[in-house]
C-alpha cells in the first residue's frame, strides 16, 4: 500500500465533503483503539476544527489512559483539536435502574445493554457535532463493516461519514505507523470496550483481523468453508456466519414499498 498517498487521499477527500456539506469540521469519539486513533489524525490534518471526545461507561483503567494520552498527543501536534471527557457511566446506570427488572434473566440482556453503551456515545457524538456543526466521524474498518458487522447499529454504526471503510485493519496499523500514533494504543489488542470484563474482538468473533480479512478475499473470490480444509475451513465458517448473521447491519432498512393503485 502506498500508505502516505492513501493518507493524503484520505485528508483531502474529508477536507472536500466537509465543504461541500457546508460543515465547520469533525467530532470523532476516541477509546483508545487504533481506528479512532488514526480517524482522529487523519480529520485533524485537514486543518478544520476537531472536537474528540472520550466517553466511557465503566472503562477499564488501560483504555481511559490511552484515550486521555492520545487527546494530549492530538493536542499538542494540531492546535485545530479539542478534546474533553463526557462521563456516560451515571448515565448509562441511570438507564440500567430505569430497565431493572423486566426480563433480568434474559439470554440476551448483557448484549443489549453493551449495545446501548454504544447508542449513548451515538448519542453524545451526534449531541456535541449539533452544537457545533460538526460532522460526526466514523471510525469502522472494513472488515468491521462489510465483513463480519462487528459494530452496534444505530451506535457505532451511526455516523456521518465513514473515512476508513474501505481499509482493512492492517492497513490501518500501517497508516498508524505512518502517522506516528502512539506505540501503546499500536500494541493494544482490539476491542469495543463495550463490555465489563475484558473481552478483545478476537475473543468475541472467535478469529484475528488478518484472518477475517483472508476471509473476506476468499469470499469475494466465490469460495466457502468447502473448499478448505483446517483452521481454513474454520475461519471461513466463523466469517460467513457472522456475515449471514449481520447482513441487516449492512444493508439498507428494508421499505414496504405500496402498489401505486393501493394508495390511489
Amino acid at each position: 500500500m502506498q500508505t502516505q498517498k492513501v493518507i493524503d487521499h484520505i485528508v483531502n477527500w474529508l477536507k472536500d465533503y466537509a465543504t461541500k456539506a457546508n460543515s465547520k469540521g469533525f467530532v470523532v469519539g476516541v477509546s483508545g483503539g487504533i481506528d479512532s486513533a488514526v480517524v482522529s489524525v487523519l480529520v485533524a490534518k485537514t486543518g478544520l476544527p476537531v472536537l474528540v471526545l472520550e466517553m466511557p461507561i465503566r472503562q477499564k483503567a488501560d483504555q481511559v489512559d490511552r484515550a486521555q494520552d492520545h487527546i494530549d498527543f492530538l493536542k499538542s501536534n494540531f492546535p485545530n483539536v479539542d478534546g474533553f471527557r463526557v462521563d456516560l457511566t451515571p448515565t448509562f446506570e441511570s438507564f440500567e435502574k430505569t430497565t431493572e427488572g423486566y426480563k433480568d434473566d434474559s439470554p440476551s440482556k448483557n448484549l443489549a445493554e453493551a449495545n446501548t453503551r454504544s447508542r449513548l456515545r451515538m448519542v453524545t457524538l451526534y449531541y456535541y457535532g449539533q452544537i457545533n456543526g460538526f460532522l460526526v466521524t466514523g471510525t469502522g474498518n472494513k472488515v468491521e463493516d462489510f465483513g463480519v458487522g462487528f459494530f452496534t447499529k444505530y451506535g457505532d454504526g451511526g455516523v456521518d461519514i465513514s473515512p476508513i471503510a474501505d481499509l482493512y485493519k492492517t492497513q490501518i496499523y500501517e497508516i498508524a505507523k505512518e502517522l506516528g500514533i502512539l506505540e501503546s494504543i499500536q500494541k493494544a489488542k482490539p476491542t469495543d470496550g463495550l463490555w465489563e470484563v475484558e473481552r478483545t474482538d478476537e475473543d468475541q468473533i472467535g478469529a484475528t483481523y488478518p484472518e477475517l480479512e483472508w476471509a473476506m478475499e476468499q469470499q469475494k473470490a466465490g469460495k466457502t468453508e468447502a473448499d478448505f480444509d483446517g483452521r481454513e475451513k474454520e475461519v471461513m465458517t466463523i466469517y460467513l456466519r457472522f456475515n449471514r448473521a449481520t447482513q441487516h447491519k449492512m444493508n439498507p432498512i428494508p421499505v414496504c414499498e405500496i402498489p401505486a393503485e393501493l394508495k390511489n
